[in-house]
């Protein structure tokens, strides 16, 4: 089993609840803790705490990070309807752990030497912070994998030419892009091809289980709120790639993040790398049809 720490912004996007909730449906994957970075943390943390115990999974420490982007520059991005279709008044009772994020990862790291595994997708704010505090991290994790960025070097035009995660602190991203860190990539290049429809979620509704129940109102309150009939798996697809490497092909290359630009900061190039500088492994194309398989058949199940 992969032990794993997940990075989330939970309650915005609901591709992290999705993320988290094929995590625990995962037997590869040992959740050693959840930590929740970006925004109104105590909103993030009760999403995540709720979906623990919907899931019926204790033991698993969810810890409070770091509210705003690392300098401090930047308005941070709140759409207000955070924690709809899960949170509910009794919640106010779910509290995280008292311990912050960015110690919980670095004692866990360091702890266990060679062995913990980081899933970040949210801003890189927390983990840029534990690197601080703790340089000897970036040799003694055994992988990261980052839901971040985006390249336009396959596929095309079409893409934004920048990522969420990555334009809300662009300074913590390249801080740990610069790193050393093993990282794994996983861009927008390849996230954009996988999502979720109506026809996902009659399928998930069927199972009816208060886990399952909560991932459908979850999603569908989302999808109202983007005034679609479909969402992206983007976070998922990055849970998933941590169980099976196989999923997507991938490069290795230099990642720079700009942070510079006045219309370019976020942005995210991916280069060809000189043998002494950190090499990332990018994400350029992905299965699709066998992630979806492997998330709905998880999703699904009552285990």
């Amino acid at each position: 089993m992969r032990k794993v720490i997940i990075d989330t912004d939970i309650g915005s996007d609901v591709d992290d609840a999705l993320a988290l909730a094929l995590a625990l449906r995962s037997n590869e994957l040992n959740l050693e803790a959840v930590t929740v970075v970006y925004g109104d943390l105590d909103v993030r943390a009760r999403i995540a705490l709720k979906m623990l115990k919907l899931a019926g999974v204790e033991g698993v420490p969810v810890a409070k990070g770091i509210e705003k982007p690392l300098l401090r520059e930047r308005r941070v991005f709140w759409t207000g309807r955070e924690g709809e279709g899960i949170l509910t008044p009794g919640d106010e009772a779910l509290k995280p752990s008292s311990i912050h994020a960015v110690d919980l990862i670095t004692s866990k790291i360091m702890s266990m030497r060679g062995e913990v595994t980081l899933i970040t997708l949210g801003p890189l704010t927390n983990i840029a912070a534990a690197i601080i505090r703790e340089p000897s991290i970036v040799e003694n994790v055994k992988e990261v994998f980052v839901m971040g960025g985006v390249t336009r070097l396959f596929d095309g035009f079409n893409l934004p030419f920048r990522e969420h995660n990555i334009h809300c602190d662009p300074e913590a991203a390249r801080l740990v892009f610069n790193s050393g860190m093993p990282i794994t990539m996983v861009p927008l290049d390849v996230t954009l091809k996988a999502s979720i429809n109506r026809e996902d979620l009659k399928r998930i509704s069927a199972v009816k289980t208060p886990f399952t129940d909560a991932i459908v109102s979850m999603v569908e309150h989302y999808l109202r709120f983007r005034r679609r009939d479909y969402t992206w798996l983007h976070d998922p697809l990055t849970v998933a790639i941590s169980i099976d490497e196989t999923l997507v092909k991938t490069m290795e290359m230099k990642v720079i993040v700009e942070t510079r630009g006045e219309a370019t900061t976020g942005q995210t190039l991916a280069l060809p790398a000189e043998p002494d500088e950190a090499k990332v492994k990018v994400c350029v194309d992905v299965d699709a049809t066998r992630f979806k398989k492997l998330f709905m058949e998880r999703i699904c199940s009552k285990h």
